[in-house]
């Protein structure tokens, strides 16, 4: 059974909401982009919800613990991270979809299949752990040299590469850049073979912000002519929601 019988992604989610997620390597600009969409969005008075890989308090000790410790084996890794998107796919990304709210996530399932694969865990095993997850409306995939990447990463305010972050577990290299370029370049070859398959949106990331975003918004703008928030159960829904969580402030 080949992954794309396992988990293809073909239908579209029944939900009033709209789910719009960013994937790519460390160093592509994708969140950065993200955080631009979600700005203009809100100005554009839609109702926005955000949500960001491994970043679930369910598994946040957990993690940090195996980090600090080097004993996450890729198939370990591999369960915690779909541990905590299965605890934000129900607490962070049904609720506000159900409430017809856009959905922006920064990385989806496509990184697990991209790192996870890379350590070594099976590409139908990883896929068939995510067949919970629903389709996104629109899935953006930036696309950048690893020189580029390397380059960003290394001017910017990231700091020193961390072990897991580099890839230092798969023992590529003992140099920890010269791994993390052998990590994420195969990484690289994994999101090329997921374009096709997810039908992920190839966005240039070498070009510059403003018109990333420009082609991003354009994009957006075009899948939401169509999109009208529900009123009704799903407007009570929202409001219920925020209200829940204390995620939005009264002005």
């Amino acid at each position: 059974m080949t992954p794309a019988q396992i988990i293809s992604f073909q239908d579209p989610h029944p939900f009033p909401g709209k789910l719009i997620i960013v994937e790519g390597i460390d160093g592509s600009g994708k969140s950065t982009q993200l955080q631009l969409l979600q700005k203009w969005l809100e100005s554009q008075n839609y109702h926005v919800s955000f949500t960001e890989w491994n970043s679930s308090a369910l598994v946040k000790d957990t993690t940090k613990r195996g980090k600090k410790q080097k004993s996450l084996t890729p198939t370990t890794f591999s369960l915690l991270h779909a541990t905590d998107f299965a605890s934000r796919f129900y607490h962070q990304i049904l609720p506000p979809l159900k409430a017809g709210m856009l959905v922006l996530a920064d990385r989806y399932v496509y990184t697990a299949f991209g790192r996870d694969v890379v350590r070594g865990v099976s590409p139908a095993w990883v896929r068939k752990i995510y067949q919970f997850a629903v389709k996104p409306n629109l899935a953006f995939y930036f696309n950048v040299p690893i020189d580029v990447a390397i380059q960003r990463l290394q001017t910017g305010m990231r700091g020193q590469l961390k072990y897991y972050e580099a890839g230092m577990d798969l023992g590529f290299s003992p140099d920890v850049n010269e791994n993390f370029r052998i990590f994420q370049t195969r990484i690289l070859n994994e999101y090329e073979k997921m374009i096709q398959e997810y039908d992920l949106i190839p966005m240039d990331a070498t070009q510059a912000i403003s018109e990333q975003q420009e082609v991003m918004r354009s994009i957006v703008a075009q899948a939401l002519q169509q999109y009208r928030p529900k009123r009704g159960t799903y407007g009570k829904r929202a409001q219920i929601f925020w209200r829940r969580f204390d995620l939005r402030q009264s002005p």
